[in-house]
């Protein structure tokens, strides 16, 4: 059966639009994957772009991945577990999203859903219909964007929520909740670690670290740098993204640290014309 599902699904893809997501990236980080190599980390999962093109690379790729954001990860265990109840849920605030969007959108961004099920439909429905998909919390954890502008958000993408839930359900790929630390702990020589956490500004107006309601500050991306160095000692192959700034580039400027710029685009600047022509870093120590 398994086989037959595989034909007629199409492979997975992230479920919510997440700032800094990199499917757009996927053909040039593509060409830094490491030839052969142990076990897949990635402490900062976000959309999961990078995670299903590994796995779709090998299906059998053993993958420990993380995030610090308890809802999101929840997402990722609910799709795991408990699709079909999710499909259904949100075909329910389909249904009333389309008798009035505006009043019904604010209710469910109001709402404290109780079970697993209702609290990861509330987070994709948002997600869905939230000014340009940006998850963004203030200081409270309280989700806060307005409503987007959209004519028919595809809030139950039930296909591909069915593919996801295929590939994760395969007992070599672990999720978890927990500091991007740990995985100094875990991996071990010629594992591969990538890291994609919430980039420094490269201005003061371009400021956008708030996945979570911790902020990602100058002091956590030299923690990072310090587990890159661990790592690295090990004998990991690791692999870093990051924004083209002074910050990043003054702490990787040494060996082992090669640095390549790379172009990427912008999908949430509320801006449309400062989406593009954008400069990001990839770091790597092989």
């Amino acid at each position: 059966m398994a086989q037959q599902y595989d034909q007629i699904h199409d492979s997975p893809k992230p479920f919510v639009k997440w700032a800094g997501g990199k499917r757009q990236l996927l053909s040039e980080l593509d060409k830094h994957i490491p030839d052969a190599f142990g076990t897949y980390f990635e402490p900062f999962l976000g959309g999961g772009a990078m995670l299903f093109h590994m796995l779709e690379k090998n299906q059998k790729q053993a993958c420990v991945v993380s995030d610090l954001n308890s809802d999101l990860v929840l997402s990722y265990v609910t799709i795991r577990d408990k699709v079909s109840e999710l499909i259904s849920c949100l075909k329910k605030h389909e249904k009333k999203y389309s008798e009035d969007s505006s009043s019904y959108y604010y209710s469910i961004r109001d709402s404290e859903p109780k079970t697993q099920v209702e609290k990861t439909a509330r987070l994709i429905f948002l997600n869905r219909t939230c000014f340009n998909g940006l998850y963004r919390v203030n200081s409270k954890g309280k989700f806060n964007v307005p409503l987007g502008r959209y004519t028919n958000p595809n809030i139950v993408n039930e296909d591909n929520l069915n593919s996801v839930s295929h590939t994760l359900q395969s007992k070599k790929v672990s999720i978890s909740c927990r500091d991007f630390t740990s995985v100094s702990k875990l991996a071990q020589k010629n594992d591969f670690v990538y890291f994609d956490p919430p980039y420094q500004p490269v201005s003061k107006t371009a400021n956008f670290t708030s996945y979570t309601n911790k902020d990602f500050s100058v002091k956590d991306l030299k923690r990072l740098f310090e587990i890159c160095l661990e790592l690295d000692a090990k004998g990991c192959y690791v692999l870093l993204s990051n924004s083209y700034s002074p910050e990043v580039k003054k702490m990787f400027s040494k060996k082992p640290w090669k640095t390549i710029a790379i172009a990427a685009n912008r999908a949430i600047n509320s801006n449309s014309k400062k989406r593009t022509g954008h400069l990001e870093l990839l770091i790597k120590n092989y």
